[in-house]
């Protein structure tokens, strides 16, 4: 049964695709509908997340990163397009995969970096380290460890600004595993019931952790549970930032003008591991099927695409990675001059009834 509200095209998982080294088309006819400062500014992004990620791998095998570290790098795409279509008063939610969105969003690198090394400095005073992320000042309202925790959090927050007759939109992201939870459901139906300004979009990256989704899940295309709820649902190439941008900038503008939910379903794939605990691999994938996931990296075919237009030159970009290595080489500095959190910081920002 097909939803009332919009839909877009089914987008096959990436195995299934044909692999790309050259510019998609689609994303090229995208690219040509927008301005070239845009789209510079959508590239400059992913590659500080990529370089941001790839420093944080090297900085928790040195032992300055402790606890949990769950990286983004393959993700780049999702976050980026969908935080693009954002204005500053709206709200994100997120997993604890989420330095991606936490940069994309305008967080400052120094204190993301200095939270995940515990410093005073961080954007959680360095008591909240890699997994929570929060920054008042950017609606950024974590990074949560709970598996869905953050689901019903953002509902209640697109419910509280429609309350107070505010235009803000609610982004929500969270992987695959989490729409089994019976919080995800709850969420969904109040969302559909109330009309409320909020989109919920899953990171389908295959695996919860080791476990493939054909393992977890008996509904191939996840996006049709909204279906359920007469939601607005979309699915699609989690690897094209570009085709992301377009199908959540639809649902951003549906909850702000209509107040009407939408969940999207983004197709993507993580080239690390779940956690820096989790060999790249691991024993629920092999190399060969990283490494064939790695021709569709949404950095390099977003750059093919630029190039190819004449937006941007390979000396051009080649000035843009290096611009974003010493932004990361600036973040590390600012978090190793930073302090440590006194003990009585324990005490602080605590809730108590």
């Amino acid at each position: 049964m097909e939803p009332s509200g919009p839909t877009t095209d089914r987008v096959p998982m990436m195995e299934e695709q044909q692999a790309e080294t050259s510019p998609q088309p689609a994303q090229r006819t995208r690219a040509l509908r927008m301005e070239p400062a845009v789209l510079k500014g959508l590239l400059e992004k992913m590659l500080l997340i990529r370089r941001f990620e790839e420093k944080a791998a090297e900085l928790y095998s040195m032992g300055k990163i402790g606890g949990f570290c769950h990286l983004y790098i393959g993700q780049e795409a999702v976050g980026v397009g969908a935080i693009s279509t954002l204005g500053p008063d709206d709200y994100i939610f997120a997993s604890y995969r989420e330095h991606g969105q936490a940069l994309a969003r305008g967080l400052d690198p120094g204190e993301v970096m200095a939270e995940l090394c515990g410093k005073k400095s961080g954007v959680s005073k360095g008591k909240g380290g890699s997994m929570h992320l929060f920054d008042k000042r950017h609606g950024f309202l974590g990074g949560h460890a709970i598996v869905g925790g953050q689901i019903p959090l953002a509902t209640g927050v697109a419910f509280a600004e429609k309350y107070l007759k505010k235009p803000s939109v609610t982004l929500c992201f969270f992987g695959e595993a989490a729409v089994n939870i019976g919080s995800f459901h709850e969420s969904l139906n109040l969302a559909a019931l109330w009309k409320l300004p909020v989109v919920y979009i899953c990171e389908n990256n295959r695996f919860g952790m080791g476990t493939p989704i054909e393992r977890a899940s008996a509904l191939y295309d996840l996006s049709q549970k909204a279906c359920a709820y007469n939601m607005a649902r979309g699915c699609v190439d989690g690897m094209d930032v570009l085709a992301v941008r377009e199908v959540v900038g639809e649902a951003v503008e549906r909850a702000r003008s209509q107040s009407a939910p939408t969940l999207i379903e983004a197709r993507t794939y993580r080239f690390m591991g779940h956690s820096m605990s989790d060999p790249v691999h691991g024993h629920y994938r092999t190399k060969a099927e990283v490494e064939e996931h790695k021709r569709h990296d949404p950095i390099k075919l977003f750059t093919a695409t630029l190039e190819s237009l004449a937006v941007i030159t390979p000396e051009e970009v080649e000035e843009l990675d290096e611009k974003v290595h010493e932004a990361v080489e600036d973040a590390v500095a600012f978090s190793e001059r930073s302090e440590e959190p006194e003990p009585l910081e324990l005490r602080t920002d605590v809730y108590t009834p």
